[in-house]
């Protein structure tokens, strides 16, 4: 089991993380969701390990992380935000360095790195420069290199972006297979849709801070106010959607208005 406790992480002391707790056990998918700033990228850098915080402990299996971090590392698949690549070798000379560095044989890295660019459709592509590879290839390298050592906790932070069509519906069906293999999976985005569909459970921070947490489907439920004149609560209400409970927790500004000021404001004399 994967456990965050506490976590607080300030810069200067300015907290972009602030007191968050969860755990994710085997077969689970978190979804971890916010705007722009609340602290999401700063808590992925801690789980995998490239920051340390300022309170708190991540726990592996009831250990610190910090403890014996080269370890830890080797049982962890990641999948940035920024697609940071080595533009000078090939596809599949980038699998085989990553392979290499954690320890697999070149056999093992050649067998399973040519069966995922087949399915990735980055077969032909396998001994191009990475440089002329477009966004969207470069992602499906970076999905390859965070699964091919059989990892056994993968972060996914915004996976699909410049995924085609057919890689996006790949990827979908790839995390629930990953999911009932009993992956532990931190899964960060803002493509809703997609979270509401393959995970099972979802946190959402605002400026750093654990707003809600829950299922979709207790995420999607809100009780209406308090009705004095009969006594009692009225029912819950479903919301259609987990952007439509996302909207109601953290949306700062009316999405529509804002859209129609826009137009508003370009068409401007």
């Amino acid at each position: 089991m994967l456990e965050v406790c506490s976590l607080t992480k300030c810069y200067a002391t300015i907290p972009a993380v602030d007191n968050v707790s969860f755990a994710i056990r085997p077969g689970e998918v978190l979804g971890y969701l916010g705007p722009n700033g609340s602290g999401k990228s700063t808590t992925v850098k801690i789980i995998t390990g490239l920051m340390e915080p300022t309170r708190g402990h991540v726990l592996f299996n009831g250990k610190d992380i910090q403890e014996d971090l080269a370890a830890y590392k080797h049982l962890v698949g990641y999948v940035p935000e920024e697609a940071n690549l080595y533009p000078f070798l090939s596809g599949l000379q980038y699998l085989a360095l990553v392979g290499r560095l954690r320890g697999m044989s070149d056999s093992v890295i050649a067998k399973r790195a040519e069966t995922m660019l087949q399915v990735f459709a980055m077969h032909p592509h396998r001994h191009s420069a990475i440089a002329a590879y477009s966004k969207g290839m470069r992602q499906r390298i970076l999905l390859i290199a965070a699964l091919i050592h059989n990892p056994q906790i993968i972060i996914f932070d915004e996976p699909l972006s410049g995924l085609d069509v057919t890689s996006a519906l790949i990827f979908r069906h790839l995390v629930s297979a990953l999911q009932r293999e009993g992956k532990i999976i931190f899964y960060c985005s803002h493509v809703l849709e997609v979270v509401e569909k393959v995970c099972s459970h979802v946190i959402i921070l605002q400026r750093g801070k654990q707003v809600a947490q829950g299922s979709v489907e207790d995420l999607k439920r809100f009780e209406t106010a308090f009705q004095p004149n009969d006594g009692h609560l009225t029912p819950s209400v479903l919301l259609p959607s987990l952007e439509a409970a996302f909207s109601h927790l953290v949306q700062e500004v009316d999405a529509e208005e804002a859209a129609r000021e826009i137009v508003s404001a370009v068409g401007m004399a």
